[in-house]
């Protein structure tokens, strides 16, 4: 069995650049968003790919497509991989979910698989459904194919978490930005090895911004 995972978070949404949660909210990438996505799919326009998989919500599927297009795949959606259902919270700035929710809201930075936010999901949730879903790709493909998966940042820390083998609760030391590239490599599932983590040297326009830690919100 071999297998490698080109995972990949979405374009920038307006939601993100305004530090809003979105969840299953299915806001469309803004036009800096359909940029990163044009870079990304020049990036890896000349890697095989076997398939490409993504979650159901435009945003990634745009993305996706955009990754796809050189390879004349067609994108294969699937609801599992999905960001995490924030129910009362999308829509709303990690400030004023602070303002509203108080100590729930600090327990989910601190401890969130212990938190199931109120008309939503939490961390156990998303973990098991979207493991499973990515599990399933690695042993359809392992004939040494590559395949992209696009998705969302709380599917790719908790991927990336749950390689390491990390407690996590600690996935919010995993930074996830908008349109990274991440390659996980599989010769079989539970020996996972992260290759690359974050990576966005294709947005040759941003890649000189300083670091900086951005709020947590940008899901």
């Amino acid at each position: 069995m071999s297998c490698r995972v080109y995972l990949i978070r979405h374009g920038e949404t307006i939601w993100n650049s305004q530090m809003k949660l979105q969840g299953h909210a299915d806001i469309p990438l803004s036009e800096r968003g359909l940029r990163q996505a044009a870079a990304l799919a020049e990036r890896l326009a000349s890697r095989r790919m076997a398939a490409i998989y993504c979650s159901d919500l435009g945003r990634a599927v745009e993305t996706a497509r955009q990754v796809a297009a050189p390879h004349s795949l067609e994108v294969i959606p699937l609801r599992d991989l999905r960001e995490m259902n924030f129910g009362e919270w999308e829509g709303l700035t990690f400030r004023e979910i602070t303002e509203k929710y108080g100590d729930m809201a600090m327990k989910w930075w601190s401890a969130p698989l212990s938190i199931k936010v109120p008309g939503g999901e939490g961390l156990t949730e998303l973990t098991a459904r979207v493991v499973p879903a990515v599990r399933d790709i690695v042993e359809r493909h392992s004939g040494d194919d590559s395949v992209a998966v696009v998705c969302h940042g709380g599917p790719v820390r908790c991927l990336v978490g749950t390689v390491l083998k990390m407690d996590l609760n600690n996935q919010w030391r995993i930074r996830q930005d908008n349109a990274a590239l991440n390659i996980l490599d599989f010769s079989d599932w539970d020996s996972g090895i992260v290759a690359l983590l974050n990576d966005r040297s294709h947005l040759a326009e941003e890649f000189s911004t300083p670091f900086m830690v951005r709020e947590k919100s940008r899901a």
